[in-house]
């Protein structure tokens, strides 16, 4: 059951407990790496600047001056405050890196050299460190130093040429789709160094560059260019490999969206909307030629959803074991029955703002589950516990802020 994920007994093992990760990243990529192996039980430590933090604290909606995001990317984390480009916080930081497993940065390549935080300071001060290094182009090439964001990995990367209406312009997605992507990459780099280590004992350098795992995720399309010359373009909510493919509206104005992958559902879904004669034509036998004549498949199954309400769509579908979803919003989303029944949207107790309903943790484990422990943390909210862990005294810490590391 989910809730073993969302409430777990207490001492219940965490799969990454014992894992000490320094979140240096921000918007959006390297953060979301390191709260997702913080969901799991690692022990993350987000490093901010004093007077700049990470601007997802700022992004989106507020709730009495709280920004709402943070709270979802900041859970798990234990918050400080470090001025990296003086003396104190770059010493302070090279203390904190000795004990820990990973470091995550989305800093312009050389910045963290240009303060004696690179490979070579890091390594010396920890060699098991894994660095994980997140930036919009990698860390060599012609592109390396520019500026970038998710949104240009989502335009060089070919996802928004092929998104849209074939006569409407490219299309991008209202979201961190890149950033999300390379977020979910570099979680599996950040595993994959680490079990590496197991077996060599040392650490390495994990060099993520956000317009890579997008591309990754669009398929066989540089194969295909390559061995056919083949550029698929735009179909809006078709797909050039099967049909019935598309959004259809119901009768009481909702959306539904219908997928027929497989070629026996295709076939249930014509004898569902009362065109079983379709199945026989030579052309429906593949997904390839039954997209060939998508018009044809698309106003059979409209016409047939157009005369339905939702639920009636959603039922005979359901009936005939053919693939079929509603079109929700975020209001759709917090009441779905199977949402519900996995827990997907779980309610954190937070001392800020109370009860926050959030996505849980990303996949479940029956043995060892993850848990959001807490919200995000205000701005250095844990700087002097950490730091006094560490062995900081008292007038260490004074010093620092004096200075303006902290």
């Amino acid at each position: 059951m989910r809730t073993t994920a969302t409430h777990p007994p207490e001492n219940a093992p965490q799969p990454l407990a014992g894992l000490r990760v320094l979140d240096l990243a921000t918007l959006f990529a390297g953060p979301m790496a390191a709260t997702l192996l913080g969901d799991y039980g690692a022990e993350v430590i987000k490093v901010e600047h004093p007077l700049r933090p990470d601007p997802s604290r700022g992004h989106g909606p507020a709730r009495d001056g709280v920004g709402l995001w943070w709270k979802v990317l900041g859970r798990n984390k234990r918050a400080v405050t470090l001025d990296l480009s003086r003396s104190g916080g770059r010493a302070t930081l090279l203390r904190l890196a000795a004990t820990a497993d990973v470091l995550i940065e989305n800093f312009r390549p050389g910045t963290l050299e240009k303060w004696d935080l690179g490979w070579a300071e890091l390594s010396a001060a920890n060699p098991r460190l894994v660095l994980t290094r997140v930036t919009a182009f990698g860390q060599f090439g012609p592109y390396a130093h520019r500026p970038g964001f998710g949104t240009l990995a989502e335009a060089m990367s070919g996802f928004a040429a092929l998104t849209g209406e074939p006569d409407a312009p490219p299309t991008l997605p209202p979201f961190g789709l890149a950033d999300s992507v390379a977020g979910l990459a570099t979680a599996y780099a950040v595993l994959t160094a680490l079990a590496a280590r197991e077996r060599t004992g040392a650490g390495q350098v994990v060099d993520m560059a956000i317009i890579e795992p997008i591309l990754a995720v669009l398929g066989p399309h540089p194969t295909w260019y390559d061995q056919l010359g083949h550029v698929q373009e735009r179909t809006g909510n078709r797909s050039a490999n099967n049909a019935p493919r598309n959004t259809y509206r119901t009768a009481d104005g909702h959306w539904v969206a219908v997928s027929t992958s497989a070629q026996s559902v295709a076939e249930r879904v014509m004898r569902l909307v009362g065109r079983p004669e379709l199945i026989e034509e030579p052309w429906f036998g593949t997904g390839v030629d039954r997209a060939a004549h998508a018009d044809v498949l698309d106003d059979a199954v409209g016409s047939w959803i157009a005369s339905r309400t939702r639920d009636e769509v959603l039922a005979a579908f359901e009936k005939a074991e053919a693939a079929v979803a509603p079109v929700q919003d975020v209001r759709d989303v917090v009441t779905d029955p199977q949402y519900r029944a996995l827990d997907t949207i779980t309610t954190v107790d937070d001392p800020e703002l109370g009860p926050l309903r959030m996505q849980n943790v990303l996949f479940r484990l029956s043995s060892t589950p993850g848990a959001i422990r807490w919200a995000g943390r205000p701005h250095g909210a844990d700087t002097d516990a950490v730091l006094t862990e560490l062995g900081l005294t008292p007038a260490e810490l004074r010093a620092l802020r004096e200075e303006g590391a902290l």
